[in-house]
């Protein structure tokens, strides 16, 4: 572990939860909630990181990421994951800290499913490809903008992108805790099997992160890199290893497309991230996402 503090952004989120419940024990942590400080305030940025010094640490995990709210609330939007980014990083370069920016697989165009569309990609996306020129959905278009914001302001941030974060738990609003409640309300779900992407339990990705908090700074100082669970499925596919693992009957779990769910947002057809670049620079390579489901599924 690097000798300074680790400054925690968006601490009361998912993946702020997640970190806080694995910190390393030789590990000292502020955690940031946004009632501690709003990311776009660069006043109130300059403020809280003003003594900072280059053996401390920023993990931004603020963020808008309403999805389908950011189509109707860009302004909201564009301040959390551009401006709030790009402060942070201007922050860390005057000090000297590392900035540890977390992104998501949306940077990347798919393309989007539905329409009959079926994506012909197989291959998992690795940080150094092209992303999307314009991103076909406003979040996505943050996202990727708030990556190069923070590069702008900071060649030494370091971005993580991941995708289809869950805890799990029974009453977590995130994708596999719906499935478990809505198994208990419903006789059958129909659920998505054109969107393929990379299931990752938070748990497994906040370890993953103190990983990377405790790496050679050198290694990994402005660079992009992918961390999910490996592995890919469909949303179907995922929701039938959830009931697989809770002891219900899978074929409960009926196939439907994209088009019979409408969104406000367009979801990507293919959006699987690989983690050849974890494990190119030395970080303990993320485990397959069924064996990952398990352990989330066994804490209730």
């Amino acid at each position: 572990m690097n000798a300074g503090v680790v400054f925690l952004t968006g601490a009361g989120g998912q993946l702020g939860r997640a970190l806080l419940a694995t910190v390393p024990g030789d590990t000292r942590v502020v955690p940031l909630t946004s009632r501690d400080l709003d990311i776009a305030d660069d006043a109130g940025v300059a403020r809280l990181f003003g003594d900072l010094t280059d053996r401390d640490i920023v993990l931004n995990c603020a963020a808008y990421t309403n999805v389908d709210g950011a189509e109707s609330e860009r302004e909201a939007a564009w301040a959390a994951n551009v401006h709030g980014p790009a402060s942070l990083a201007a922050a860390c370069a005057a000090s000297g800290a590392w900035l540890i920016h977390i992104s998501t697989d949306y940077v990347f165009d798919g393309p989007a499913a539905g329409g009959g569309t079926v994506s012909s990609r197989t291959r998992a996306y690795e940080p150094d490809e092209a992303v999307a020129a314009s991103p076909p959905t406003i979040y996505g278009e943050t996202k990727l903008a708030g990556e190069r914001a923070a590069h702008n302001a900071n060649p030494e941030v370091t971005v993580v992108r991941t995708a289809w974060v869950y805890t799990g738990g029974e009453h977590s609003a995130d994708f596999v805790g719906t499935m478990r409640r809505l198994a208990a309300e419903r006789d059958t779900l129909s659920v998505v099997d054109d969107q393929i992407g990379s299931p990752t339990y938070a748990v497994d990705l906040a370890r993953g992160l103190w990983e990377l908090v405790g790496a050679p700074r050198a290694a990994v100082a402005g660079k992009v890199l992918h961390a999910t669970n490996a592995g890919r499925a469909t949303w179907w596919e995922l929701t039938q290893e959830i009931f697989t693992e809770l002891g219900l009957d899978p074929q409960r779990v009926q196939r439907c497309t994209t088009d019979e769910f409408p969104r406000p947002a367009p979801r990507p057809a293919f959006s699987v991230l690989s983690g050849a670049s974890w494990a190119q620079v030395g970080l303990t390579p993320f485990r397959d996402w069924r064996r990952a489901l398990t352990d989330a599924l066994s804490l209730d």
